[in-house]
């Protein structure tokens, strides 16, 4: 039997869905100017709030759902693989972030979390493009790849995470705040 909780978490996990998508489809711009079709997103940034709030497998069920959207929509080239690589990546920052945070929810493990989430999906985002990449881009092999790591993958990576990381510390607390405004005024608070 589903609780009126369990309906109020799940919309909103869907209305954080619904602004990752919005981010992904009209905030992409490239970072770095040698790989212009690098583009960064940030709709991660509604997924590490979905997994601050409610847990990492809410953050892993928001991170597929956006995942497949993205991979029918503006990442249709890539098809499968590049939404294998968007989940994995954005399930590997997620998944550590909530789990520091859930642990015990402090300004600290919010850092840590961050900081130990962008360095899981860095060191997933490496092999992965390394496998992946030549498979939807057939004129790169893995040693193309291999070479583009350290001046491209790597910082590429190492900004996004950073970006998503530092705008998710300045927008969480408005966003649970607002949800626990929304609580207390529907419980006539």
């Amino acid at each position: 039997m589903i609780r009126d909780a369990d309906t109020k978490k799940m919309v909103r996990i869907a209305m954080l869905c619904a602004v990752s998508v919005v981010f992904m489809l009209l905030v992409r711009f490239p970072l770095i100017p040698a790989a212009p079709y690098m583009e960064y997103t940030p709709a991660d940034i509604p997924i590490l709030i979905a997994s601050f709030l409610y847990g990492p497998l809410y953050g892993l069920a928001a991170a597929a759902v956006v995942s497949i959207i993205q991979g029918i929509t503006v990442s249709a080239a890539s098809g499968i693989i590049g939404m294998v690589m968007n989940f994995a990546t954005s399930s590997a920052m997620c998944v550590v972030a909530g789990l520091f945070y859930q642990r015990r929810r402090t300004l600290r493990n919010a850092v840590l979390g961050l900081v130990f989430g962008g360095i899981a999906t860095i060191l997933t985002a490496l092999p992965l493009n390394v496998l992946l990449t030549p498979l939807f881009m057939p004129f790169l092999s893995m040693r193309d790849v291999a070479a583009l790591l350290v001046p491209v993958i790597l910082p590429f990576n190492a900004v996004k995470v950073v970006i998503n990381g530092t705008v998710t510390m300045f927008v969480y607390k408005t966003v649970s705040r607002l949800f626990a405004y929304e609580n207390q005024s529907e419980n006539g608070g």
